[in-house]
């Protein structure tokens, strides 16, 4: 059984804050994620718009296009205005043939915003929930239409962050709506990654892998830091510099023949922790573990 290997470019120039490596050149970035041994790289905001230009760089450093993130606006729009404000992204998606649409809520998220905290972040009553997971249904089944399914994120700072948000978001939405398994904003939201893994993996078609700082965490929790300011004292960074064991998590994905991309995605200050130096930390970890159970990559 064999698994993919993927990474953000979001190590190399952060999108929310492009101080952050922003003058780092595309080129830097698939040159490095492919010479630390990745396979994919998923969609960033450094790429051009254009799917030639992008084709002709992955093709350029033998890297495919997992998938792009997309941050809607659903909680406030019709299905149907949602899906119109969609098409450029979808399109685009299609014709870098990305395997899957990373779809999340910024609706009222707190992620961007440094002056509210992590206890300020949205909710919605459980009327509301069960109608956005109506919307939501129907958006899946028409990128399912497409050929390219849908990967919703669960996110801290928006409205599907906790457990039991997870639970459900996956008790109210179809068969065409799937997850993107993401370790580090769960652990963040204090919910058990292990359990939702166990619950939902059939039901997980992209997975994220980003590790936790405790401390930096326990901090950030403790003093109810913005989203920006846990993200900027360090508490993200590469499977294998934190706290988070992924041999049992790969054992499950093992167990229930999971192929598809492990990515990671690991924002930090490039300054602070040089992009280059904590892909192959992360790369080499997460090889490590699936050679243990036997995973092919």
């Amino acid at each position: 059984m064999k698994i993919k290997l993927g990474i953000a470019p979001i190590a190399w120039s952060n999108d929310d804050m492009p101080e952050l490596g922003g003058d780092t050149p595309i080129e830097q970035c698939l040159e490095e994620a492919s010479s630390a041994g990745f396979t994919g790289i998923e969609l960033g905001g450094k790429f051009p718009r254009n799917p030639g230009i992008i084709n002709f760089l992955l093709d350029k450093y033998n890297l495919k296009m997992p998938g792009g993130w997309y941050g809607s606006l659903l909680r406030g729009r019709s299905a149907e205005d949602e899906w119109v404000a969609m098409q450029d992204h979808l399109n685009l998606l299609k014709l870098i043939k990305a395997d899957v649409f990373v779809f999340a809520d910024v609706s009222g998220s707190i992620q961007g915003d440094q002056s509210r905290k992590l206890s300020s972040r949205p909710n919605m009553d459980h009327e509301e929930f069960v109608q956005y997971c109506k919307k939501i249904n129907e958006i899946s089944d028409r990128l399912n239409d497409e050929g390219i399914p849908m990967s919703y994120h669960e996110h801290m700072g928006t409205i599907i962050q906790t457990e039991n948000d997870v639970d459900m978001f996956m008790e109210n939405t179809n068969d065409n709506t799937f997850l993107l398994y993401d370790t580090g904003h769960l652990l963040f939201a204090q919910a058990n990654y292990e359990r939702v893994l166990k619950n939902y993996i059939s039901k997980i078609n992209h997975i994220h892998c980003k590790d936790i700082r405790k401390n930096i965490l326990e901090n950030s929790l403790e003093n109810d830091l913005s989203f920006r300011e846990s993200f900027l004292d360090g508490v993200f960074t590469v499977p294998g510099d934190g706290c988070i064991d992924y041999e049992p998590l790969f054992k499950i994905l093992y167990e229930n023949s999971y192929e598809n991309w492990l990515i990671i995605e690991a924002e930090q200050d490039p300054i602070k922790a040089n992009p280059l130096e904590y892909a192959k930390i992360g790369y080499t970890y997460l090889t490590k573990c699936l050679e243990s159970i036997n995973y092919e990559y």
